[in-house]
């Protein structure tokens, strides 16, 4: 592997400038400039060849660059991306050498249920063991978790709960675990605003939305514009992404997890305990960059303290300057040294 001077060698490609820490803060805080997000092109369109595995309840579609025996990194998406968003990212990881695993999610892209049968269940804790099972068919044993929105939440469980599988973490926008019951509280006017799309998602006017390519094409293109205010990127991109979203499970996924989140959907009984035990707001130990998104609208106020005693294992924070929601394909260079730095720590 690589070392740190090399890594940001590898950096300046074309890919964005390293992130610079700018202000040391108290608390292993840290300011970091990432760069406008027009200011950080794209250099990589595709992955190469995808790949497919069956993996727990599900034949995942996933991408892997690196060498086979370097040290593992699972990069994780959100709603709505697909792995798309590590496409730069995942590049420069293998640069430096690691072994990078890119997976869609249940719902999104290649992936598909092994059975017809099976319920299709979006809640938090189904997601973590569907990326548990993806490392047991992969013979990974242990990997730096990284991800942000759906995939910041799953890293987080899995770091919280099953420790030994994660060496490390970096996770977008910090401590994501959801709490239902705390979710049954009514927040502040701008922020409730903000999730306008939960709320349509728990009529049937949204479900259909979802179902409907066309609607579905706009409301998420819309989603996009609006997150990631200052990301320059073209028609191309979002429909690279696009693609995944005609998965014939992404409807039923994408409603069922919103609608669970707010109480307005079961999950399964044989999963009570463990969110039970995520219900708790469980600490997360193991070592940690969290990244708060300058410009995203779902970035909480006060550079991360509202979380920031949830992790008790080595800690660093980093705010980044210009950059919307999709940190990892707004910020790639930045993201990706978060993932060099706190497989260090």
């Amino acid at each position: 592997m690589i070392d740190r001077r090399g890594f940001g060698k590898a950096l300046g490609m074309g890919a964005g400038a390293a992130a610079v820490s700018l202000t040391g803060l108290p608390g292993g805080q840290t300011a970091y400039a990432a760069g406008s997000a027009s200011a950080t092109p794209a250099v990589h369109t595709a992955f190469p060849r995808l790949k497919q595995i069956r993996a727990g309840l599900l034949d995942v579609g996933y991408a892997e660059l690196g060498p086979a025996r370097g040290p593992a990194v699972i990069c994780l998406h959100g709603w709505p991306y697909d792995i798309h968003s590590y496409v730069d990212v995942a590049p420069l990881l293998a640069e430096a050498g690691y072994r990078v695993i890119v997976p869609y999610l249940r719902g999104h892209g290649t992936t598909r249920f092994l059975s017809e049968r099976t319920f299709r269940n979006a809640q938090q804790s189904v997601i973590a063991l569907d990326i548990i099972a993806l490392m047991d068919a992969l013979k990974i044993e242990k990997a730096v978790l990284a991800g942000f929105d759906w995939g910041s939440r799953t890293a987080d469980i899995i770091a919280a709960l099953r420790p030994e599988r994660c060496k490390a973490l970096v996770s977008v926008s910090g401590y994501l675990i959801t709490n239902r019951k705390a979710n049954l509280d009514p927040i502040a006017p701008q922020a409730e605003h903000t999730w306008w799309y939960q709320y349509y998602f728990a009529t049937e006017r949204g479900r259909l939305a979802m179902e409907k390519p066309d609607l579905r094409h706009d409301l998420t293109r819309f989603v996009w514009d609006t997150v990631s205010p200052t990301w320059d990127f073209d028609d191309a991109t979002f429909e690279r992404t696009a693609a995944a979203f005609d998965n014939p499970d992404y409807a039923a996924i994408v409603i069922h997890n919103y609608r669970w989140r707010l109480s307005l959907a079961d999950g399964e009984r044989r999963y009570d305990g463990i969110e039970e035990r995520l219900a708790a707001r469980p600490f997360i130990a193991v070592p940690t960059i969290t990244l708060d998104p300058e410009r995203d609208p779902f970035t909480a106020p006060g550079n991360g303290t509202s979380y920031r005693d949830r992790f008790t294992g080595e800690y660093e924070h980093r705010t980044l300057a210009g950059i919307g929601h999709n940190v990892p394909q707004e910020a790639p260079a930045a993201f990706a040294q978060a993932v060099i730095d706190v497989d260090r720590f």
